[in-house]
């Protein structure tokens, strides 16, 4: 295993300033080459808590241009088309780096690495892929398989209106499904049900 000092917060991993035990695979390949961490020697360890403070500040400016990114994403939907059986099983299969690839071609820099997707996607469908653009940042973007161009316009604008008929229902009947609104609910009703056992006793 090799040690390293954790340059940001890595998920399942640890915090910034962390020092933790990889593999020497993913320190070598990922970690230590994308600048995400050093090696655990002491003179990194010296050098870190004497930059720490300009590490923190670049991590939240990171952060903040992640977010506004996000921002501009959150509209993205992804249609990808491919050629499949008549149980919708495709001949192959959309991995992340296709997704990764088709995130690019929209005009936004993002690597196969940021793209967490645990296994291909192998039917048909619409699916939420996650992507992760900064430790703290991730957004899910909607990804729809098709056979092609037209049928996954058509799926998608489907599903567009079926979020748009659920907001109107909701409206409609006065839902309010924020925390905010459900904790305020349920003080309403604990008062009642008190005001209630008064009466009776």
């Amino acid at each position: 295993m090799t040690e390293v000092i954790l340059l940001e917060r890595i998920v399942k991993l640890g915090q910034m300033g962390d020092t933790v035990k990889v593999k020497p695979g993913y320190a070598r390949n990922y970690l230590l080459p994308q600048g995400k961490a050093l090696r655990a020697s002491e003179k990194n360890k010296q050098y870190f808590e004497s930059q720490k403070a300009q590490i923190e500040a670049r991590n939240l400016e990171r952060r903040k241009e992640a977010l506004d990114v996000a921002e501009r994403m959150k509209d993205l939907n992804l249609i990808m088309v491919r050629q499949a059986g008549e149980g919708g099983q495709l001949y192959g299969s959309v991995t992340a780096r296709d997704v990764a690839d088709a995130i690019k071609e929209q005009g936004y820099s993002i690597e196969r690495g940021m793209v967490e997707m645990h296994q291909p996607i192998k039917s048909l469908g619409r699916y939420e892929v996650p992507v992760m653009l900064h430790a703290e940042v991730t957004l899910n973007v909607p990804v729809t398989v098709a056979r092609s161009q037209e049928e996954g316009e058509n799926q998608v604008n489907a599903a567009d209106l079926v979020e748009a008929d659920v907001d109107i229902e909701d409206e409609v009947l006065g839902f309010d499904n924020t925390p905010e609104s459900v904790e305020a609910e349920e003080a309403e009703m604990a008062a009642a049900e008190a005001e209630e056992g008064e009466e009776q006793a």
